[in-house]
């Protein structure tokens, strides 16, 4: 499978790195906004492909799956174009900046028969897995509800705090 990212960030490098340690996914294809920075980050990353825009890298016919890494306010937008050009699209936390804007990407790529997922890795925290092995085994009974919360310190940066940029999880 070759992998073409949308965002040439600090995520885009760590998805490049952990796909570059895998032996059935190929980092492909970057794609920014800046033709000099996608250069840079396919030498860096040792990326075959290098696009000064989003456009050119979801029209490359060889890219099999678009990984979103833009800032969180640009999820929407770049998942639909994605999914407008026949692609699978694995985007990263947090989804959309609303609820309205998840389903109609949910419902647009269920309408294409695409794959629309977001990379959302707590969900494999060792903690997640024993609250299901407790749930399955019922080991506190038959659970009614549950709520749970997981936080840490975020930096500051400003795609995360500023709410011009939704910065924020959904």
């Amino acid at each position: 499978m070759k992998l073409g990212i949308i965002g040439a960030g600090g995520i885009a490098r760590k998805m490049a790195y952990t796909v570059n340690q895998m032996e059935k996914v190929e980092m492909y294809a970057i794609g920014s906004r800046s033709e000099e920075r996608a250069r840079q980050f396919a030498e860096e990353q040792g990326v075959q492909k290098a696009y000064g825009s989003y456009e050119e890298l979801v029209s490359d016919p060889k890219v099999d799956l678009v990984y979103v890494a833009s800032p969180h306010s640009h999820h929407y937008e770049h998942m639909m174009l994605a999914l407008e050009h026949g692609k699978p699209v694995l985007c990263e936390k947090s989804f959309t900046t609303n609820t309205k804007q998840a389903k109609e990407v949910i419902a647009f790529g269920k309408s294409k028969g695409l794959l629309v997922a977001e990379a959302i890795w707590t969900r494999y925290l060792p903690m997640r897995l024993v609250l299901d092995q407790v749930l399955e085994r019922r080991v506190i009974g038959e659970v009614h509800s549950l709520t749970a919360n997981l936080g840490y310190p975020v930096m500051a940066a400003k795609r995360i705090v500023d709410p011009a940029l939704s910065g924020g999880a959904l």
